[in-house]
Formats: structure tokens, sequence, C-alpha cells
């Protein structure tokens, strides 16, 4: 067993939370603070409008890629060492950002972020899970899945109001002061807990393999709404991203001798199809703020300001819907609201599927925006208790990790598809009747309502996967004494 570090104080288990949600909400929020920005970010550092995704799929796909690492890192090196390697990580890589001066420094910039958000964000949730136990576990992951699911949503909303009164460059600087408060307060009283029997062997083969296969794909995607389907580029990034996915099944399975994620996991089925769900959910909520960010924009003539606040209810009903699920969590299980959630998803996403040019904010977007940003919150703590109550306490962060990883794996991969369809439509009616008058502006707008359609789609098949989950999912168990766990080191 370790033993206790005597330049660390016991911390309350109230600290413990607030230091596991701040560094939780910097890490989701980098993933959409940037979307308002991306139009001023875009003519100042001379991107294309295909190269200022990779803004976002840098840090997206770094992030998925080595949450798993990250997971696994937490369990095995201790939770307070991760944290603070990746607090530590994340902040420098945001300065990077905040003073890229070419496209191609941004990109890096938001690799590193990435890297640094994948090694933080398991060490959060296993932080919690280490610490607190019973009902008030429920409590503590319902405050942790608020902050993670307001972070999507707040990003719009801070990224808006940064960009307008200051400068895009400031919604990354934002993450500093956090970053160096989490480092201090972490330092003074967080304690050191792993696993009394882990050994410090992490597969980075795994995690390269994973990152460089998806960054394939994705690449390929994107890259055909501009180059076509058969083109020779195309062809062979998405042949490489697959022929590499199964190179890195053959690794864990074969070869590793740690592997990154020990496929022993999925034999709990509630951590199997809580998995599915948030890939499927995971991904139709983050292109969501994407399409919804240009639909203000470019359709409404918002500006950044303007934009951002109109994100401030989504982030309000994340927040509500977070707090009720988990206040029902011990009550109703798992099952019936995740079947809830995705209902109301499916309802949200089908009424924006309407959206048209004479839409307005009010009458249109508000309602249906409001209940899927809810139907976020109702999801995102049922489907953590789901995927950490059905495994090892010892492998709580590498449970934490794959699910985070299967969110954001699910936000890329929908985010680049249906990306690829929205464009292939907008440009279909353009080609159609280019001189057709107000076709520049409803091209767009049936470009994002395609995405949306299938948004709903999506989240129909997410509920039907939802039945497949155990009857009794849900009762969270109590966490692991420290004492018994892993003492202090």
């Amino acid at each position: 067993m370790s033993t206790a570090d005597s330049k660390t104080r016991h911390a309350p288990d109230g600290l413990v939370l607030a230091i596991a949600c701040v560094a939780q909400f910097m890490v989701v929020l980098d993933v959409s603070v940037v979307n308002v920005a991306l139009p001023d970010m875009g003519r100042d550092l001379h991107f294309t409008t295909s190269g200022a995704q990779w803004v976002v799929n840098a840090y997206v796909l770094t992030f998925a890629g080595f949450l798993l690492l990250g997971g696994r890192a937490a369990d095995l090196i201790g939770r307070r060492r991760v944290y603070l390697a990746g607090v530590a990580l994340f902040t420098l890589a945001s300065i990077g950002a905040g003073f890229a001066h070419t496209g191609a420094q941004m990109i890096a910039a938001r690799a590193v972020q990435g890297l640094g958000g994948a090694i933080l964000s398991p060490a959060t949730l296993t932080l919690i899970v280490t610490t607190f136990r019973g009902p008030r576990l429920a409590k503590a992951i319902g405050a942790w899945s608020a902050v993670a699911g307001a972070g999507g949503a707040v990003g719009g909303l801070l990224g808006g109001i940064l960009t307008g009164w200051v400068s895009w460059r400031w919604v990354f600087f934002i993450n500093v002061p956090f970053g160096a408060l989490a480092l201090v307060v972490a330092v003074i009283y967080l304690q050191e807990l792993r696993s009394p029997a882990a050994t410090v062997k992490l597969d980075i083969t795994g995690a390269v393999l994973v990152t460089g296969s998806l960054t394939a794909l994705i690449y390929g995607v994107v890259s055909s709404a501009s180059s076509g389907w058969g083109a020779r580029s195309v062809v062979l990034a998405i042949s490489g991203g697959l022929a590499g996915l199964v190179a890195f099944l053959v690794w864990e399975l074969r070869v590793a001798s740690h592997p990154l994620v020990p496929f022993r996991l999925f034999r709990s089925r509630s951590l199997s199809v809580a998995n599915l769900v948030m890939i499927l959910v995971g991904g139709a909520f983050f292109a969501m703020w994407y399409f919804l960010t240009y639909f203000f924009q470019g359709t409404l003539g918002y500006g950044p300001v303007t934009a951002g606040v109109a994100f401030l209810p989504m982030a309000v009903s994340i927040i509500i819907g977070a707090q009720i699920s988990s206040r029902l969590l011990v009550r109703l299980g798992v099952r019936p609201l995740l079947l809830v959630g995705a209902a109301l998803a499916s309802g949200g996403f089908f009424a924006l599927a309407h959206l048209s040019t004479h839409s307005s904010y009010a009458a249109s977007v508000l309602g249906p925006s409001v209940m899927c940003a809810f139907a976020m919150g109702l999801l995102f703590s049922p489907l953590a208790t789901a995927a950490t109550s059905g495994v090892d306490r010892a492998d709580a962060g590498l449970a934490s990790g794959v699910l985070n990883t299967s969110r954001q794996v699910g936000g890329s991969l929908s985010l680049a598809i249906l990306g690829t369809l929205a464009a292939d439509r907008t440009r279909a009616l353009i080609s159609a009747a280019p001189h057709s008058p107000g076709v520049l502006t409803s091209a767009p707008v049936a470009g994002y309502t395609r995405a949306f359609a299938l948004s709903a789609g999506v989240t129909v098949v997410a509920f039907a996967v939802a039945w497949a989950l155990p009857r009794r999912t849900g009762r969270p168990t109590p966490a692991p004494d420290v004492a018994v766990a892993g003492e202090a080191v």
C-alpha cells in the first residue's frame, strides 16, 4: 500500500468535488468555446472554411485518442500526479493557442491542449468515485455531469462575449487563471491515491495507433466535402484509418502485455450499452452546437456576443436536467432516465430540422434547443453511473476514460459526417440553381436541417439501444474506503 504524503493536507469532500469540477469544466469548455470565435480566428490566421474545422478537430481527436491512456494513468500512476500533469499541460497549451500567429501553430497548440485534457478529464471522475459513496456519489456525479454538460453550452456564451468584447485569443487565455488556481489548490490539499497493486506500464503504442487512425479517418471524411468521395487522397485516408483501427484491435488483443483497453471491461453489459448510447447521443449533441452557431451568425445575422447569449438558455437547461437526473437516479435507476432523455432529444432535433431562413430564435429555435439541452443534462449522469458502477473500483479511471472517449469519438465522427452531408446538400442546391434569388442564404440552412434530421434519427437509435441496459443498473454502490483502496502516498 501507499503511504501518506505529509506535505499535503486532507481535503474536505466538497473541496475534492470542486477541484474535479473546475478542471472538468475547463476541459469540456474548450470543445465548444472556439465555435463562435471561428470566423474572427479564421480571418486573422488565414484559415479556409475546411481548415478552420481543424481548430475543433485537432483538440477533439487528441482528446479522444489519449483519453484511454489518461484513464489508465489515473489508476496506475495516481490521481494527484495525473491531475497536476494534466492541468499544467492544458494551461500551457492554452497560452500557446492564445499567442498563435499561424494556422499551423494554432492546430499544434490545440492538439497539445487535447492531450492535456485527455490526461486530466479521467482523473476528475476518479477523484469523485474514490471519495464519495452511496447517495452522495450519485449527487457528486450529478454535479460533475452538470458541469461537464454546461461547459459545452457555456462555451458558446463565453466564446461570444470574449470574441465580441475583447479578442478571440481570450477564449484560450481564460483558461490560465482557472488552471493556475486548480494547480495551487491541488498541490496544497489533494492527496495521492492509486491502486495498491498498480504497476506503471502504459500502452503508448495503443494510444498512438487509435489517435492516428481516428485522425486519418476524420481527415478523409472532411476532405470528401471538397475533393469528392472518390478522390485518391480521400480513399487513402479512410482506408488507412480503418486499417489502423484494425491494427489497434490486433495490438490490444494479441500483442500488448498491458493493453490500453482490457476488453474484459466490456463483459459488463451496463458499461457496453452506456458507451454505445454515449457515442450516439454525444455525437448528436456535439454537432448541434456547431450548426446552431453558424445558423445564428450566418442566417439570423447575430454578432458574436448575441450568438453567445443565445446559448445561455441551453446552458441553464443542461444544469437543471443534470440536477433532476441525479436526484431521480437512486430511485428510478439508469434505464428510465436514458429512455426519457433520448426521446426528448429526438423531439428537439426533429423540430430543429424544420428551420428555414424565415425562422426566428424565439419561435423556432429556443424551445427545441432547450429541449435538447435538458435531455443532455438528463442523460450524462446516468450514463456516467452505468459506465462506472459495473466495474471494479480499481478500473474506475479506465472506465471513465472509455466513456469520455466514446463521447469524443462520437462527437468528432458526427461533426465530420454531418458536416460533410450538410455541405453536400448546400453545394447541390447552389449548383442546381446558382442564380436563384436567396439561394446563397437558403442553401446553408438546408444543410443544417439535414444534419438536425439525421441527429433526430441517431437519438431514436440511442433510445432503442437503451432498452438493452440491465433493468437494475443505476443504484450507485458505495465507493471504497480510501484506507482500503489505496492510501495516500
